[in-house]
């Protein structure tokens, strides 16, 4: 549970030098009253009352502008910071210019983040030093099992896939994208699976030989279903072609078994959600003109971004590319000349982030362009905007482009990514994945809580009321 949203130090502060002002402005009229009633003539009050409350407006205004620039606003900035460097585990130096006036409590805290830092680093370094081996036995397991000609995919009790390899991207790849967490029922029709399943069940254990009907009706693969021996799960494997290799190798995250989260609901933890994180390029800056010229997307799930869960598609926007555009993304039209034109590649997007939090740069720009090119389709899902993320920790004063978060949380892009979609929505994604420990920190714990504080900054942005529909489920 979390409290409601509360005035900020900045508001806080501006409505006591509002109440100074008002009590002065008060007294000086209990003083005219009184010095009516002492025979002084009304008239000759006037003027001097008028000069006396000009004087106490402007004072206070001014006031009340010194204290917002030089104390409100860099202890706020301050206590953002030192939530960046608690939470988001930090390697740069604190900056403390903007904090001169607050005598030894930026110093004190540039110190405290120092050593905060180190401590992160060394920890860092011997968590490193003790799974190195670990990971390096784990890649050469799961090269050795991605390598054998079977497909093989776990599914959990709630019929969420924990592990899948390569051969089964090959095997159901073409039904839909693959991807820890997501339904099983993405890819097997639901009611032959769910009857398969509970027949496998019956038969205490024994493994089932079936013929399973894809999702997309376009056939049957022979399958043998086996219960595991945790909690009601089960795995489905299928004989494939031993010449057959695909690119991703084995994928799995057990984590996902005693994850009870489904769904997209307003009440899910941050940290629990399945995200999307996108970014498109574009022929202009006008999504009611201009076209899609590329699209990137990532996947992030408990902490971290899935690999090989990608997609990436450039688009034919059947128009002329602007010279000033390629030089922005260096997207000719030589190179979509043979790429898919926009609504069947916003449909390919909307299949792989289906039913996920989508999340964005400025996402009202391209969700309105993915919109104008959508063919009967909808992306309804829930929606988180970096930029307005960034006000809720940052403070609406600070700037907000992906280029200063970034430097703010510490991640680093890739300068010939930039300005591409994947190169964006990956550091996009890393840079939600600093925020969600920073939000959680603030209060903004659930994915309705985060909605709420992107609301209270939406004025930041045109269009940012299009983000709080709510998701709609046929």
């Amino acid at each position: 549970m979390t409290s409601g949203p509360r005035l900020s130090l900045r508001l806080r502060m501006a409505l006591l030098f509002a109440a100074l002002a008002g009590v002065s402005l008060l007294s000086v009229g209990l003083g005219g009253v009184l010095a009516v009633r002492e025979g002084v003539a009304p008239a000759a009050l006037i003027g001097p009352a008028a000069v006396a409350a000009f004087g106490i407006l402007v004072s206070s205004a001014l006031i009340a502008l010194l204290f917002d620039e030089n104390v409100a606003r860099p202890i706020g900035a301050l206590a953002a910071a030192l939530r960046a460097h608690a939470h988001g585990r930090l390697s740069v130096p604190l900056k403390v210019s903007s904090a001169r006036y607050l005598a030894d409590l930026a110093p004190a805290a540039a110190a405290l983040c120092e050593r905060l830092s180190t401590a992160h680093q060394g920890a860092a370094e011997r968590l490193a030093e003790a799974t190195a081996e670990l990971k390096a036995e784990k890649a050469r397991l799961s090269e050795i099992l991605s390598e054998i000609p079977i497909a093989v995919m776990a599914v959990d009790h709630n019929h969420r896939i924990t592990l899948y390899d390569r051969q089964t991207v090959h095997a159901l790849g073409g039904v839909a994208s693959l991807g820890l967490g997501r339904s099983v029922f993405r890819y097997f029709e639901e009611t032959a699976l769910r009857t398969a399943v509970e027949t496998l069940k019956a038969q205490a254990g024994a493994p089932l030989q079936i013929d399973l009907p894809t999702a997309d009706g376009a056939g049957t693969l022979p399958a043998r279903l086996r219960l595991t021996g945790r909690g009601g799960g089960y795995i489905i494997s299928m004989d494939v072609e031993p010449e057959v290799v695909a690119e991703r190798p084995l994928v799995f995250d057990f984590a996902l078994i005693d994850c009870t989260v489904q769904g997209v609901d307003p009440s899910i933890a941050l940290s629990a959600l399945p995200y999307v994180v996108f970014d498109t390029e574009t022929t202009g800056l006008d999504p009611k003109r201009d076209s899609l010229v590329q699209i990137g997307a990532v996947r992030v799930l408990n902490g971290r971004m899935l690999e090989g869960e990608a997609f990436e598609t450039l688009v034919n926007p059947c128009r002329p590319i602007p010279a000033s555009a390629t030089r922005v993304h260096g997207i000719t039209a030589e190179m979509v000349a043979s790429a898919p034109e926009p609504a069947p590649a916003v449909a390919a997007f909307h299949r792989f982030a289906r039913a996920e939090t989508l999340v964005a740069h400025n996402a009202p720009f391209d969700l309105a362009i993915l919109a104008r090119h959508a063919d009967g389709i909808a992306f309804d899902e829930p929606v988180l905007d970096t930029v307005l993320l960034s006000a809720a920790l940052f403070g609406a004063a600070e700037a907000h482009t992906l280029d200063a978060i970034a430097e703010r949380l510490g991640v680093t892009i890739d300068a010939a990514a930039r300005h591409t979609a994947m190169g964006d929505a990956v550091a996009t994604a890393q840079v939600l994945l600093h925020m969600i420990p920073m939000l959680e920190a603030a209060g903004i714990r659930t994915l309705g809580d985060a909605q709420a504080a992107m609301r209270r900054h939406q004025r930041l942005m045109p269009q940012a009321g299009t983000l709080f529909a709510p998701p709609q489920r046929p």
